[in-house]
This record gives structure tokens, C-alpha cells and sequence, in this order.
């Protein structure tokens, strides 16, 4: 007859080495009957159930939260990398040096890592998000591309949209398209 050990481990389907192993023999110290094994199998299969379901749910999620906190972290990045240019259209920050102006662009830059920072933390694969580094990066690229356009259209209102900066844009989505692309 099996141990305790071997039948849970063979219904956790789970190997019994190093710590899991005591601890699967202080859990069930007996040797459980077919309906208990039954039973537990079920429960196992449940749990199991709701965990994958979980995160079946929570990687749309994931991704959502990473690029959201990407677009704010580039929101902040252009202000800060491209802002001070028109500084000299605001009154009281006209009058800055440049050691001033690299303080004010710096403060800015805080707030763009305070956002990047967890978006690529909650979007890296190895920490349970969807994207590996390389998929991370494209999509950042895309983004700040994305920012920077809005930006430079709407709100700096000096650039007009030509037809060589939109085939670069096509150009780094077809870079998305290849990087996620399961070849």
C-alpha cells in the first residue's frame, strides 16, 4: 500500500522533494480512502479552475495597467525632455538658466519613473506580466512616438504632421507587429 506521500503527490501531481515533501507528510500524516481522494482531487481541480481563470483575467488586465502607466510615464518624459523649450512662453519660467532649467526638467523626469518604473515592473514576464524585454521596449517605443506626436501637434503647436514622420510611425508598427509575432 502507498504512503500518504506518494498518493497525494500523485493526485497534486506535484514532485515530493526538499521542503514540499515534509510538508505533504505533516499535512497527511494518513493514508487517505478512494472517496477522500475523491473528494480532494475535485477540490485540487477547483482551485486549479479558479487560478487559471484568475489569470486568464488578470493578464488583460496587466497589460492595460503597464501601457496606461506607460502613456503617463511619457506623458511626463516628453514634458521633461521637450517642455523647456517653450519655457520662454511661461512668465516665470522665461527667466531660468540653464542649471535651472535642467533642475525644473529633472523634477519632471521623477514623475516619469515613478510611472515607468512600475509599468515595465507589472508588464515583465518575469514578474507574471505578458511581455518579455524586447515586446516592453517596442511598445514603449510606440508610445512615446504616440506621445511625442500628440505633444508636438496639440499642445507645442510647431511641427505639421509630414508624410516621412508617418511612414516612420508605420514603420515601428510593423516593428510591433514583427516583435510580437509568434514566428
Amino acid at each position: 500500500m502507498p504512503s500518504a506521500e506518494v498518493v497525494l503527490c500523485t493526485v497534486l501531481n506535484a514532485p515530493c522533494l526538499g521542503k514540499n515533501r515534509k510538508m505533504l507528510l505533516i499535512s497527511f500524516p494518513y493514508i487517505p480512502n478512494q472517496s477522500t481522494l475523491s473528494a480532494l482531487n475535485t477540490k485540487i481541480l477547483r482551485t486549479k479552475h479558479r487560478a487559471l481563470r484568475a489569470i486568464h483575467y488578470l493578464w488583460p488586465m496587466k497589460s492595460i495597467y503597464t501601457i496606461l502607466l506607460l502613456i503617463l510615464s511619457n506623458i511626463f518624459m516628453t514634458l521633461a525632455w521637450y517642455g523647456h523649450l517653450h519655457f520662454k512662453k511661461i512668465s516665470w519660467l522665461s527667466s531660468l538658466g540653464l542649471i535651472g532649467i535642467v533642475l525644473v526638467s529633472w523634477g519632471l523626469a521623477f514623475f516619469e519613473y515613478i510611472f515607468q518604473v512600475p509599468a515595465n515592473r507589472i508588464g515583465f514576464e518575469e514578474n507574471g506580466g505578458p511581455f518579455n524585454l524586447f515586446e516592453l521596449k517596442i511598445i514603449q517605443e510606440v508610445i512615446t512616438l504616440s506621445v511625442f506626436t500628440f505633444f508636438a501637434l496639440y499642445v507645442f503647436r510647431t511641427e505639421k504632421l509630414q508624410w516621412n514622420y508617418i511612414a516612420g510611425f508605420v514603420c515601428m508598427v510593423l516593428a510591433v507587429f514583427f516583435v510580437f509575432k509568434k514566428w
